[in-house]
């Protein structure tokens, strides 16, 4: 994981914390980046050494302020030095690249499409995004940099995942405490999908294996993905009867069918939810060209039979042929979770949106900046033109 900017680097510090509390190896490298020195040295998981400043001869470390084409030029300029961080980790280990950035800045916003299309020169592995968009509250330069970021972006990944501030910040909320908010959102329906399939020696190993690779194959024909999350507490009953009595239904305690009958109708009703729900982004999901259901919780709670009903609505609701489903069991959790990846989604009204309120604000700042020259004209000149300039 490459955080790029400053909410890319904090969401990837926030990866770290989860992987360390959840003991769920998701990150087996991290990386920040940022042309803000204050920014790097904000973080609190990510390796000193795995922390790049780029742009020294250009900012000084105090960042680009907003301005993403001066963070693309940046990117292009000290990609090796990026390269230089990236060069000290174990590539064959890895199974695919995540470049994450907010889309409303300068540092990350102009240069995490930079260093994607440098990756996916040089790798074989995929390289996806994750893009973060602004809320509609930030502002015209924000809505127009994420706008412009997310167009090229897209064009430079293999598969760009979408978070959108705007359906999660809450009203009356102070900005540190959103950010907060919106950070371990991304990290939890994140967390859970990209965990799915890590098992470590011990662990209790799935009954229909959700891995890496049914990620990749989901993520394959690239375009823009969501992710739908919903979850559920439960009693843990302790070790489950194994994976014969969670095919047939039948626990320690004996029972006859009728909790298997509450579990799978506890998983379907968590399918829904989590489609129907707040995606990470807002979207029609009819259309969608792939999608991936991970369900993750004690194993006891989890069936087959659930997994295939909820597989085969997302098929109903979506359209697609192409839908996987798989468990992730976890023993020591106390809920059930739902995790939707739909990939290919190409009905999403707040993109158009976005795009709209873009082509407005560049509008209205090429319109600012003329009445500017003009009116400084008018201030700078004498009537008479009877000064004459130095050179």
């Amino acid at each position: 994981m490459i955080g790029f900017g400053q909410a890319g680097g904090k969401v990837v510090d926030k990866f770290l914390e989860y992987d360390r509390k959840n003991d769920s190896n998701i990150v087996r490298a991290a990386v920040a980046v940022n042309t803000a020195k204050a920014d790097l040295l904000g973080l609190e998981n990510i390796p000193q050494d795995q922390r790049v400043l780029i742009g020294q001869s250009r900012v000084k470390g105090h960042g680009v302020g907003a301005d993403n084409e001066l963070g693309a030029e940046i990117a292009e300029e000290d990609v090796d030095e990026v390269q230089g961080a990236i060069d000290s980790i174990p590539v064959h280990e890895v199974d695919a690249f995540l470049v994450v950035a907010g889309l409303g800045g300068g540092t990350g916003s102009g240069g995490a499409p930079v260093l994607a299309k440098h990756l996916k020169r040089i790798y074989t592995e995929p390289v996806y995004g994750l893009g973060i968009l602004p809320g509609s509250d930030e502002g015209g330069i924000y809505t127009l940099n994420a706008a412009r970021s997310f167009q090229t972006f897209v064009r430079e990944v293999d598969n760009l995942l979408v978070f959108d501030n705007d359906a999660w910040r809450k009203t009356g909320e102070s900005v540190q405490g959103g950010y907060d908010q919106i950070n371990r959102e991304i990290v939890t329906r994140f967390g859970v999908l990209f965990g799915a399939g890590e098992v470590e020696a011990g662990q209790e190993v799935a009954e229909s294996v959700v891995d890496s690779s049914e990620i990749i194959n989901t993520l394959a024909g690239g375009g823009v993905s969501t992710v739908g999350y919903a979850s559920e507490e439960v009693e843990p009953k302790g070790k489950s009867g194994g994976l014969l009595s969670r095919l047939t239904g039948s626990g320690d305690d004996g029972d006859d069918g009728l909790d298997s009958a509450h579990t799978t109708n506890r998983i379907t009703s968590l399918v829904r939810k989590a489609a129907l729900g707040r995606l990470t982004l807002p979207c029609e999901i009819e259309g969608s060209e792939r999608a991936l259901l991970v369900l993750a919780g004690p194993p006891e709670h989890l069936n087959r039979k659930g997994i295939e009903r909820g597989r085969k609505w997302i098929e109903e609701q979506t359209g697609s042929m192409e839908v996987r489903g798989g468990d992730y069991p976890i023993s020591n959790s106390r809920q059930v979770a739902a995790v939707i990846l739909l990939s290919g989604v190409t009905n999403v009204p707040r993109i158009k949106e976005l795009q709209q309120v873009a082509i407005e604000a560049q509008d209205n700042l090429a319109e600012i900046r003329e009445e500017s020259d003009a009116k400084l004209e008018g201030l700078v000149n004498d009537d008479e033109d009877e000064l004459e300039s130095l050179f």
